[in-house]
Order: C-alpha cells, then sequence, then structure tokens
C-alpha cells in the first residue's frame, strides 16, 4: 500500500474487521490481521472498550445515500 499522509484505521460496531480509509487516495480497505500496538488497541474492542485518537467526528450511517440526502440514523 502506498504511504498517505491522511488515513483513518476503523471498525464498525458487531463487526470483527479493521478498516483503513486513505483519505489521499479516496479508498478503503479492509485491513489483515493487526501487529503490535494497532493489535493492542483493537483487542480493546473486544471487553467493549473505544479507542479514538485524532478523529472528532464518525458515525455509521444505514447507507451512503442516506448521508448525501443530510440524514443521520437515530
Amino acid at each position: 500500500m502506498e504511504i498517505t499522509e491522511k488515513a483513518v484505521v476503523f471498525a464498525v460496531t458487531g463487526e470483527a474487521d479493521l478498516w483503513i480509509a486513505d483519505l489521499d487516495n479516496g479508498t478503503v480497505k479492509r485491513l489483515g490481521a493487526p501487529t503490535g500496538e494497532l493489535a493492542q488497541v483493537a483487542d480493546l474492542r473486544k471487553n467493549g472498550g473505544t479507542f479514538v485518537k485524532k478523529v472528532d467526528f464518525a458515525i455509521a450511517v444505514s447507507s451512503a445515500a442516506a448521508v448525501f440526502s443530510g440524514h443521520v440514523d437515530g
């Protein structure tokens, strides 16, 4: 994967996979098994923990269409 200046690693509640969104290239890819510190942080999720760093807004929605219409699921 090409190195990018802006990327976000995230996970969706109820799903095991981690994802990386490359904001410079406009792509999202599933990560393999995390290692090192990322694995330690990912393990916090197994007990219901949440870890947020340098992201000040995130929300899961039912569809991309909902976002573009300005709708936020309650």
